[in-house]
């Protein structure tokens, strides 16, 4: 077993349902995997599930420092999270909490800008992948920017959010106060809910759907993803009508950023091809003359759910002054951000 190559840090990925935690080294390297579910309707609670999973990664390697990625719009600077789609956090002054509880330097971030820094680090983006736009799709759909060496968050920290672009004017309602977002109709949720829609109107095809589940209000992504897997056609059609709104809406996103790499990363991704083909295909078809020109290549993550993590744990690092590498691309973005 290799042996972690320090300085270590904690990273703490906080998604809509899971958390997962790990201790990671200079390499992206992972040991001490711990998860736990999200108690996503209370932030106190929520606040307490990280520290207790750090004070048990903590009591068994040294560590110098905290990241936690954290789904929501997250002012890194002050280390708040002004708001979470899928969580009950307002204004929430995280960092300072952690950093109290802990005892130990603390560094908050989005976690698809997390993820994004990862994959850019270790992980798809290497080699030559600059400038990366990660999307993630999940329980909602996130997005990190990493260009010249750097994460972009944009004038006020909110930057990389495509899962809200508006695609259906006056479409379905969205936790952001908008109606017709992208997450809507490209998420997790948005698969199960194709699933059971077309189950409703085809109840012969959903034969076998409810052989797996039985009560289709127990339906899940994963199960989704099982089925669709096994053959299931009115899973596999959710996945292409998935791939589909995603693909038209990266192309979007090439056409504002141009980026030289486009990741796709997430729980739902870690289907593999029943998304990213069809993906791909609505892609290639959405651009229009702009596919006629140099267009960025569509690419799996490859660090799969750990990314998060990995991430923030890195970046962590950096912030407290411990990366090892004095030229570490981690380094320069940690001090020019001034967090």
């Amino acid at each position: 077993m290799t042996r972690p190559a320090g300085p270590l840090a904690i990273g703490i990925d906080v998604g809509g349902t899971k958390l997962a935690g790990g201790v990671v080294d200079r390499y992206g390297r992972v040991s001490g995997l711990t998860r736990a579910d999200t108690p996503a309707g209370d932030p106190a609670r929520l606040r307490d599930v990280i520290v207790d999973l750090v004070e048990e990664l903590a009591a068994a390697h040294p560590v110098v420092a905290v990241g936690v990625g954290a789904a929501g719009w997250v002012d890194p600077g002050p280390g708040r999270i002004r708001f979470a789609p899928h969580l009950a956090w307002r204004d929430e002054p995280l960092r300072e909490e952690l950093a109290r509880a802990l005892r130990r330097p603390v560094r908050l971030e989005n976690d698809a800008n997390a993820a994004a820094w990862a994959e850019y680090r270790f992980g798809a983006g290497r080699p030559g992948g600059d400038p990366l736009l990660l999307v993630t799709v999940g329980t909602g759909i996130g997005g990190g920017i990493v260009a010249g060496g750097r994460l972009l968050r944009g004038a006020h920290g909110f930057a990389g959010e495509p899962g809200h672009q508006v695609v259906v004017p006056d479409g379905r309602p969205c936790g952001c106060g908008r109606r017709g977002c992208l997450e809507q109709y490209a998420s997790g949720p948005a698969l199960v809910r194709s699933v059971r829609a077309a189950a409703a109107e085809q109840p012969a095809a959903a034969a076998g759907l409810r052989e797996l589940v039985g009560d289709l209000d127990r339906l899940t992504g994963p199960l989704v993803t099982t089925a669709a897997r096994a053959g299931d056609k009115l899973a596999r059609d959710a996945f292409d009508q998935l791939g589909r709104w995603l693909g038209a809406g990266l192309a979007d996103l090439v056409q504002l950023l141009d980026p030289e790499l486009l990741v796709i990363g997430g729980g739902v991704a870690e289907a593999g091809e029943l998304l990213l083909a069809p993906a791909r295909e609505a892609y290639r078809q959405a651009l229009g003359q702009r596919g006629r020109l140099p267009v960025a290549q569509l690419r799996a993550a490859r660090l799969g759910s750990l990314a998060g993590l990995v991430g923030a744990a890195d970046l962590a690092r950096a912030a407290a002054g411990q990366d090892p590498d004095p030229h570490s691309p981690a380094r320069d973005r940690a001090t020019d951000e001034g967090s």
